[in-house]
């Protein structure tokens, strides 16, 4: 069996901040119950004892929101004691935390170190882009408290990395983002594409990315991570990575460069689960923890037929010579072509701008991976 993952969600779509683009609300308001509070000890521990015994080698929790620090420092502590107790394999236990920094103090880091939590920190960019877009319930801007939080773990020695969401505003001040990172020595970063709200289409919101957009952010950015590459003092960008990786014939380790869709475990708040973070609706629900169990739960992945959705490509992308590296993108990127049956990514136009301005330099670092000319 390969490694499992399970990512909760403690505090259901609760939250201490108000973001203007937040996709979770997003999805929330679009089933049954938005909201689930909070998680109960009773079904976290449904959770950790109904999958730890199905891992060989390892297993990762992450925790999500939402805002999971709303949940409570001693649900997480409650976590790591249940992930002890029915550990019976002695399989390596890896847990991850995203926040978005608000609630975070000196009793938070020191939890996070004594117990190899790797955090992630949702930054967008400088003060003012990130105060334009991400904001606290009062509406103040929430970069300086922020900075504050990724100080906190700096001097707690957290590992942790900076989470962007990248929105026309990222967009265009991409090298002043770049460099405000690198000063603050924020060296490990990713960058989402913002998601345009489910089902409602694309480019209506202020927030909207567009593929000409986007597409242009990815070499702007690209160019200023490759020369600080060929000076030995490049980030690690997560989305680049994999590229390069993908170039030399890995599989890409972030499944939205993957081509088709993982098995993942999603658990609400409730116990219910779900096949992608993405997809939280009432009609992808795959069961409960609290009432079923892990093969009743795989079983129905088969049934409503999620991974086999995100095959279904728009066959020109397997002539296209940048689909080695692109792999179609993510499923939630893409649409369904009207009386074609099969999906084409939105960012299609993105990719094909960037490689074709990009992908010499990719494949050469890639062929430098493995030593071929």
């Amino acid at each position: 069996m390969p490694a499992l993952s399970v990512l909760m969600k403690p505090s259901s779509s609760l939250c201490n901040m108000s973001c203007d683009y937040c996709f979770y609300c997003d999805e929330a308001e679009k089933r049954t119950q938005s909201s689930y509070g909070f998680m109960s000890e009773q079904t976290l521990k449904n959770v950790i004892r109904k999958t730890m015994p199905r891992a060989e080698h390892m297993i990762s929790y992450a925790y999500q929101g939402g805002e999971p620090t709303l949940r409570g420092l001693d649900f997480f502590k409650q976590a790591v004691a249940y992930q002890n107790q029915y550990n019976k394999n002695h399989v390596q236990v890896h847990n991850a935390l995203q926040t978005n920094g608000y609630a975070i103090n000196e009793e938070w880091c020191r939890f996070f170190k004594e117990n190899h939590f790797l955090v992630g920190l949702s930054v967008d960019g400088t003060k003012d882009v990130h105060d334009s877009m991400r904001h606290a319930k009062s509406g103040d801007g929430t970069f300086g408290r922020i900075a504050r939080s990724a100080s906190l773990m700096d001097k707690y020695g957290v590992d942790y990395n900076i989470l962007t969401v990248v929105t026309p505003q990222i967009a265009r001040h991409v090298k002043e983002v770049y460099e405000t990172y690198k000063g603050r020595g924020w060296n490990y970063q990713q960058y989402i594409a913002c998601l345009d709200p489910l089902g409602e289409g694309h480019g209506r919101t202020p927030y909207s990315l567009t593929p000409a957009v986007y597409g242009q952010f990815l070499i702007d950015l690209f160019r200023l991570w490759h020369a600080d590459l060929q000076k030995g003092c490049q980030p690690y960008i997560r989305q680049f990575e994999n590229y390069v990786g993908l170039a030399a014939g890995y599989m890409a380790e972030s499944c939205d460069q993957r081509g088709t869709c993982g098995i993942q475990t999603v658990v609400e708040a409730d116990g219910s689960v779900y096949p992608c973070d993405f997809y939280m609706l009432d009609e992808y629900c795959l069961g409960n923890f609290n009432t079923d169990r892990l093969d009743a739960i795989d079983r129905r992945r088969g049934e409503i037929g999620f991974i086999e959705r995100s095959r279904k490509l728009d066959p020109s992308c397997g002539a296209c010579p940048h689909y080695r590296l692109c792999r179609g993108g993510c499923q939630r990127n893409r649409d369904l072509v009207e009386g074609g049956g099969f999906y084409r990514n939105y960012f299609c136009e993105a990719y094909r701008i960037f490689f074709e301005a990009c992908g010499n330099e990719i494949e050469a670092i890639g062929r430098g991976l493995t030593g071929r000319p």
